[in-house]
């Protein structure tokens, strides 16, 4: 469908929802649509232990965001509620949407995120089903939201693997059976030093029967932009050219982004919508499928680079990203005598594809090679004729992911003093993965075969699949004292396939000089495999047959990521193993509105495969945790203050990094310690509501962070560094984390009007683990200082509105102070040492919000 094909749906939609309310209001009742959440004030239901319980009996480290809280901070995507949440941190791979990697008390090392690495070490739901994704988070839109749950520490017992540090649920609010109501959302803003944006959102419940009923969400988003691509031009080596020190003149050639240069660089278009149907089967079960699809076009660099100025890029090539997903659901709940049965079934499609411009690996690769005739003398840039060609590069890359999930559990009565919940849980999820570095014009026997301009080429598939079976049991030994104890039995098979590298002129039998564009005979197509099972680069040296075997991965040259096994050809690389996570907690209540509880649990994240054959698989890292916490509930009810002190222990944590030739590696490092505190309290005054949440995280390693593996920590012998010694914080998290809000509520006439302020603190953080580690060419360099350090930073937002009974407007200003908040950092060459780009917080935002119930 083309842009303004989904534009014109989502609106039409919304617009049907808006403008059609007053027939059906006729036959609703006068009183607004009940909430379908609890406000913060109240109990908050959660089902964080697979239990409808209220939070504040919920013996766990849990925040919940509940809708009226997610209206009010006006809340539509992750980066927003992680903001509001003190144990959630994150990298934003580009800062592109819906490329995060998740984070939780601490738990990183950096350089995750890789299609081919380590799966995530914090689990994301919707609903009833994962939707945790290797290489960025599922964005999904927030609206029309119950409420999102922040389960910190491991979850390895009742939700596996990937929830290794903690779980994120985003809950949506279901179908209704009461009555037909519904409700539309539309803001106008406008980005300081950018653009203008808006969003446009509705929801419409739908009683069908008295047995069933359905409800409806579309919603439609576009982020302004604030980041310029401004004037520039780049000089390259011709290769041939040198001056008395040996080293390249830049006399090759010049050139400039002006087909590029565009204002407000960096917009973002959402749309999409979701669908729920509850149909009850009789009084005891409960069918509901659902549906999700999301729409997600970006454009342009989320990074600026503070070499070239404030907001400001020079890029030379197009850069865009689309992200569309659609998820389909199942969820019957039903009892069995008095036990609760319920089975949650989900498939998840997710496409990607991008084009990014890599013209700072040219530059990079230019100086790094000078005294070999720079980026051109070193990969041979020719054309067919010989003559040398523009240097620059572009990626375009695309992911195709899958995942399809199915929990089957059972729950004993709440009510009885010992109570069960147990089930068994299969995943297996995949993933087509395609990077495609371009050199427009690069010769053919430069390229990667069959690929004509193409220097380097990956393309590959990935499975990995979990099985499950977990179960918890508590005991009420006095009516003020419960025990419980959960485990999880799990085995997981993770594989991986196809070809990644460059190509090799197959002129004179694979035996000419350069074998390819990057001059190495050990990479790439080199590396495939032949007819008789030997590699290729082996069988030119033996002498052998120099036949390639048909490639694995439509869209390959041939194969060189798997492993050759007689009579079945090339098979995947396999990584599998299994084990026990497990939790015992112990809750007291000694007096009414206290809850005073300790924990120990276990996560863990699977282990996993190198796509380098001369790099060993990676194995399952594990989390354990030591927790005491406290919930309170004081003054009548009115205020709530929960806290938890904790120490987690990480075992031997997966590490990505660019190793030789820039392959991505990932390595078991060593262990680290974790220690922190966290605190929520919310207060509530009648007209004025306060609430506050921060977190203290002191994380550091344990021993040695070696560049080679080095079972003494030493990090000693040929080629190997002390990449990070003993005792260095981990990065990424901040030491610091909080945030706080009032707002103030007083009647006016029949009216309410309100002022709101919201504050939020982040202190700083290391961008990368690593003080030192070689650079291509040999040279040392200290990644962390190369990067930067991510600097503190303070926002506010502030906002007032009246509210009627029906309808609603709101003046608002986020980030009021035009704070450069540094949310992440990052290089388009992992370890060149050029041009670091930090993604900002958006600039000084002013809007408007008009909302209506019906």
């Amino acid at each position: 469908m083309s842009s303004f094909g989904y534009r014109a749906a989502i609106l039409a939609l919304l617009s049907s929802t808006a403008f059609g309310a007053p027939a059906f209001a006729q036959s609703a009742p006068p009183e607004p649509a009940p909430a379908t959440a609890p406000t913060d004030g109240g109990d908050i239901i959660v089902t964080a232990t697979k239990r409808s319980e209220t939070l504040q009996n919920v013996p766990i480290s849990v925040q919940a965001l509940t809708t009226k809280k997610l209206d009010e901070l006006n809340i539509s995507n992750f980066s927003q509620y992680a903001q509001q949440l003190p144990s959630v941190s994150f990298q934003a791979l580009g800062g592109t949407p819906g490329t995060n990697v998740i984070y939780m008390r601490g738990v990183a090392s950096g350089g995750d995120g890789n299609h081919s690495g380590s799966l995530p070490s914090v689990g994301v739901y919707l609903d009833e089903q994962p939707v945790t994704t290797i290489g960025g988070n599922l964005d999904v839109h927030i609206y029309d939201i119950a409420r999102i749950e922040s389960l910190s520490g491991p979850q390895g017992t009742l939700y596996g693997a990937s929830s290794e540090a903690g779980t994120i649920r985003i809950i949506t609010n279901q179908p209704d059976l009461s009555h037909f109501y519904g409700r539309a959302d539309i803001e106008g803003n406008k980005v300081s030093k950018g653009g203008f944006g808006g969003k446009a959102e509705g929801m419409v419940n739908i009683p069908l029967s008295p047995s069933m009923a359905l409800r409806v969400v579309g919603f439609y988003q576009r982020d302004a932009g604030y980041i310029d691509n401004v004037p520039g031009t780049r000089r390259f080596c011709s290769g041939t050219t040198f001056d008395a020190n040996g080293n390249c003149v830049k006399d090759g050639l010049t050139v400039n982004n002006s087909a590029f240069v565009k204002k407000d660089y960096n917009d973002t278009e959402i749309a999409g919508g979701r669908a729920a149907l509850k149909v009850d089967l009789d009084s005891n079960w409960t069918v509901t499928p659902t549906v999700m699809y999301q729409d997600t076009r970006s454009h342009g660099a989320y990074g600026y680079d503070p070499k070239v100025g404030d907001l400001q890029v020079q890029h030379f090539y197009p850069e865009y990203r689309r992200d569309r997903f659609i998820q389909a659901g199942l969820t019957i709940a039903g009892k069995i005598g008095n036990w609760d049965v319920t089975y949650a079934g989900a498939y998840l499609d997710r496409k990607d594809f991008s084009s990014s411009d890599y013209t700072d690996y040219a530059e990079a690769y230019d100086n790094l090679y000078s005294s070999v005739g720079g980026i051109a003398g070193y990969f041979y840039f020719k054309d067919n004729a010989g003559k040398p060609i523009d240097a620059r590069q572009r990626v375009i890359g695309s992911d195709h992911f899958k995942k399809m999930s199915q929990e089957f559990r059972v729950a004993s009565p709440s009510s009885e003093r010992f109570r069960v919940v147990a089930g068994a849980f299969y995943q297996r999820q995949s993933n087509d993965i395609h990077q495609d570095y371009q050199v427009p014009g690069l010769a053919t026997n430069l390229s990667v075969n069959g690929h004509p301009g193409t220097l380097w080429l990956t393309q590959q598939h990935r499975v990995d699949k979990d099985y499950a079976m977990f179960g918890e049991a508590s005991y009420d030994i006095t009516p003020r004292l419960t025990a419980t104890v959960g485990g999880r039995a799990f085995i997981y098979d993770n594989s991986l396939i196809g070809f990644f590298g460059f190509g090799r002129d197959p002129a004179n039998g694979y035996n000419t000089t350069p074998y390819n564009a990057a001059g190495s005979s050990r990479t790439g197509v080199a590396g495939c495999f032949t007819t008789n099972g030997t590699r290729l680069r082996d069988a030119v040296a033996a002498g052998g047959s120099t036949t390639l075997l048909p490639a694995a991965v439509a869209g390959s040259p041939c194969t060189n990521l798997g492993v050759y096994r007689a009579g079945e050809g090339v098979v995947p690389v396999q990584a599998s193993g299994q084990g026990v996570t497990y939790r015992f907690n112990l809750s007291w209540k000694p007096v009414d509105g206290v809850l005073l509880y300790g924990t120990a649990s276990r996560g863990f994240r699977p282990g996993g495969i190198n796509r380098r054959a001369d790099v060993a698989a990676y194995a399952a890292d594990y989390l354990t945790n030591y927790e005491f916490g406290a919930k309170t509930t004081l003054l009548g009810g009115k205020l709530r203050l929960n806290g938890a002190i904790y120490q987690q222990d990480w075992d031997k944590f997966q590490f990505s990094f660019l190793g030789a030739n820039s392959f991505t590696e990932i390595h078991n490092g060593p262990n680290a310690r974790i220690r922190g505190a966290e605190i929520i309290s919310n207060l509530s005054l009648g007209a004025l509501a306060l609430s506050a949440s921060g977190s203290y995280t002191d994380a550091k390693t344990r021993k040695n962070l070696c560049l080679i593996d080095d079972p003494t920590f030493t990090c000693t012998g040929a080629g190997n560094l002390l990449s990070a010694k003993a005792g260095t914080r981990l990065p990424i998290t901040p030491k610091f984390k909080a945030s706080g809000s009032a707002r103030y509520t007083v009647p006016v006439g029949a009216a309410k009007a309100y002022g709101q302020a919201v504050v939020s603190y982040q202190g700083s953080a290391a961008s990368d683990i690593r003080s030192a580690t070689f650079a291509p060419g040999g040279i040392v360099i200290n990644p962390a200082a190369q990067l930067g350090p991510l600097s503190a930073f303070t926002t506010a937002d502030f906002a007032a509105g009246v509210q009627f009974q029906r309808y609603s407007i709101e003046l608002f200003i986020e980030n009021a102070f035009d704070t450069r908040g540094q949310l992440s950092r990052f290089q388009e060459c992992g370890s060149c040492g050029q041009r670091p780009y930090i993604v900002p917080t958006t600039p000084q935002t002013i809007g408007v919000r008009l909302h209506g119930d019906f």
